[in-house]
């Protein structure tokens, strides 16, 4: 089980390396159904993977850019989650979870100052997202009373697919003048 956790946290950090090095990744050049949870937009089901069909949502310069590097910040938590789950430190990734992705970071991403901005469907993707790094903080605290991990990557995979879900249905735009 060691061998399986190690190899999902590798996978997943080789994904954020190529996104931290600049290097752009298009899911909708992706045909795949992975099962996520969150309803997906139609380029990740056959439709013209060069035509952007996301939503264009736009934010006021500053709370775009902060709004982005929240967004970084986030795939930062998940690098940080999937290594500590490689050591099986559940506790740990629980309050990364929690603390920066859950609910109880909302106040720290300044959610209600962009919910404002954002569509309905994009605010509720958003909360769901908050709301599954919760349910993962509770499994993985769970996981690390019984050493039963499965619920816990369940928890991951819904946390991550939140995260999907978003970015192939919304594009975060400079307002327009």
């Amino acid at each position: 089980m060691r061998i399986t956790v190690f190899a999902i946290a590798a996978l997943f950090g080789i994904g954020i390396a190529t996104i931290a090095n600049g290097q752009e990744h298009d899911p909708a050049m992706h045909q795949h159904d992975h099962g996520i949870s969150m309803a997906e937009p139609a380029q990740m089901h056959g439709a013209d993977p060069v035509v952007d069909t996301r939503q264009m949502v736009y934010f006021p310069k500053q709370l775009r850019e902060r709004t982005l590097a929240n967004m970084r910040d986030h795939l930062l938590s998940l690098q940080q989650i999937h290594e500590a789950l490689s050591t099986l430190d559940y506790d740990k990734a629980a309050e990364i979870a929690e603390q920066r992705l859950g609910m109880s970071s909302l106040g720290l991403h300044g959610a209600h100052e962009v919910a404002k901005y954002m569509p309905q469907g994009m605010q509720d993707t958003g909360t769901a997202m908050h709301r599954s790094a919760s349910r993962f903080a509770a499994a993985a605290q769970e996981a690390a009373a019984t050493g039963d991990i499965k619920p816990t990557l369940a928890a991951l995979a819904r946390l991550s697919g939140a995260c999907v879900a978003c970015h192939a249905g919304y594009r975060v735009m400079d307002q327009q003048p």
